[in-house]
């Protein structure tokens, strides 16, 4: 028996995992007691991952379509078939005729998510989308815009801070989104035993909500009422205190945009009572310290950029910005912000729109929203091929039956995937990659955004078998094939 430590893979929580193997066969899986990061934590998804390597209906061969039938082919007539298609595909309606979807799994692969950049720019479409934009794009929005960086995101001190605010975000049950924080229950349990507060806004009860010492009610939609409410109160009562270490610019301009929205005009907006705006605004400027923290609910409504943009403002100005106890930026041993500048990848806005619902990319992406528009409608620029890796659209992403209807009428489909599901029963070609624990594992984008600078570098906790695929050289195949299928880079041989 040998003892291999990793870490789960399964969310953003990343939490460090003790497995007994023998004989190449996973015999127990564990929370690792001594990571001093998840200190032991661990929840029933990582239990999983013994099933995942186990699961008989797991694929383990490439699939092609034959009728409503499958047959299993070689890993060269796989990779060869796609990049054929594709570039047919291309040279007959244009490159934006193909495109690209990849879901969440690949943020925990630093090997995929590297050769995702390459096979980006080998694809040359501007129909780019992901599961990020799903959730996630108001925040590296504003980073961009503030800091200069989508990956440099302020992330909640909380293991040091006096005053947590929680709003639209309900990190019990997310293991904490765009802050991974593993036992995030016992970690907010231990804000209340330091004798700090946690205040949830949210118009559920949730879960975080049962937790907190307040929970404000607000109505749906209504966040930027709020925050510019807090916002005028602390400038009316002269606590806007920003630390003079962080450059600031326009303060007075800020002053201009939140003087009209007093606490008395927007809480019948928003469902807040005025008393209570003014109270929470006091309360954050007066905290020794405090981070006001949001996450989908802030993001994912017609105002999602302005809340998100405006809670920063709130931290920034209350001299919580940047500093132990408010939020802070991480320095991970992989700087993700730094790679993203070496990569030219900080982050682009609106250099071109969408075909139908001219709608701006972000980052060489377009909303997921508008995924099915493009195929279904007719036109130059028409979507007629789709490659997805890492992804199921049609289960996880808004309108799902339209994208299900819609994946229906398209020329060609291959996905990346290692079980038939509702997106890849459309699928021409199916690629599956070996599972996580089959593979080295370092989680770049989780420890990024960590509430706590760590590393963890797992190798392999079971041999992949023979002829098998990892998802990083199924990725780079496609690159090499497209290349030699443009008749380019005739040497490039397929990982």
């Amino acid at each position: 028996m040998t003892i291999h430590y990793a870490s789960c893979t399964f969310c953003d929580s990343v939490c460090g995992l003790e497995i007994e193997v023998t004989d190449n066969q996973i015999q127990s899986i564990r929370g690792d007691s001594a990571d001093p990061f998840s200190r032991g934590h661990i929840c029933p998804k990582a239990l999983a991952q013994k099933e995942l390597i186990e699961d008989p209906d797991r694929l383990r061969k490439p699939l092609r379509r034959r009728g409503s039938d499958w047959e299993q082919i070689s890993w060269p007539e796989a990779l060869e078939e796609l990049t054929q298609r594709t570039v047919a595909i291309q040279r007959q309606h244009g490159n934006d005729a193909m495109a690209l979807y990849y879901g969440n799994p690949l943020g925990q692969d630093y090997q995929a998510l590297l050769a995702l950049v390459a096979f980006v720019k080998a694809l040359a479409t501007k129909n780019v989308y992901s599961s990020t934009s799903v959730d996630a794009l108001p925040r590296m929005l504003v980073s961009k815009l503030l800091y200069g960086n989508q990956a440099l995101l302020p992330i909640p001190d909380i293991e040091r801070t006096d005053l947590f605010v929680v709003m639209g975000a309900n990190p019990i049950v997310s293991n904490g989104s765009a802050m991974t924080a593993p036992d995030i229950k016992n970690r907010l349990r231990a804000i209340r035993n330091r004798g700090g507060r946690i205040v949830v806004i949210d118009p559920r009860r949730t879960e975080t909500a049962k937790v907190a010492d307040e929970h404000h009610f607000i109505r749906p939609g209504t966040d930027a009422l709020f925050l510019l409410a807090i916002l005028n109160e602390l400038f009316v009562h002269g606590r806007v205190t920003p630390d003079a270490n962080v450059p600031i610019r326009n303060l007075d301009g800020l002053r201009r945009i939140a003087e009209p929205y007093t606490p008395s005009r927007v809480a019948p907006l928003c469902g807040v009572s005025a008393i209570a705006i003014e109270t929470l605004a006091q309360q954050f400027a007066e905290a020794p310290t405090a981070a006001w923290y949001g996450r989908m609910g802030t993001s994912t409504q017609r105002f999602g950029c302005l809340a998100t943009w405006l809670i920063d403002v709130i931290n920034v100005v209350t001299g919580n910005f940047d500093r132990a106890g408010g939020v802070m930026f991480n320095t991970p041993a992989a700087d993700l912000a730094g790679i993203a500048t070496r990569l030219g990848e900080t982050g682009h806005f609106d250099r071109w729109r969408s075909r139908v619902g001219d709608l701006p990319e972000f980052n060489g992406e377009f909303p997921v929203g508008a995924l099915a528009d493009e195929i279904v409608t007719p036109g130059p620029g028409q979507i007629r091929g789709l490659i997805t890796i890492a992804g199921n659209p049609v289960l996880s992403n808004p309108n799902g039956r339209r994208l299900d209807e819609a994946f229906e009428t398209l020329d060609f489909v291959a996905c990346v995937d290692f079980y038939l599901n509702e997106t890849t029963r459309h699928a021409d070609l199916i690629l599956p990659p070996v599972t996580p624990l089959e593979g080295s594992h370092y989680p770049l984008l989780p420890l990024a955004m960590g509430v706590r600078n760590m590393a963890h570098y797992a190798k392999p906790v079971v041999v992949a078998p023979p002829g098998s695929k990892h998802d990083w050289q199924i990725i780079l195949g496609m690159v090499a094939g497209l290349a030699r299928a443009r008749g380019g880079l005739q040497r490039l041989v397929l990982p």
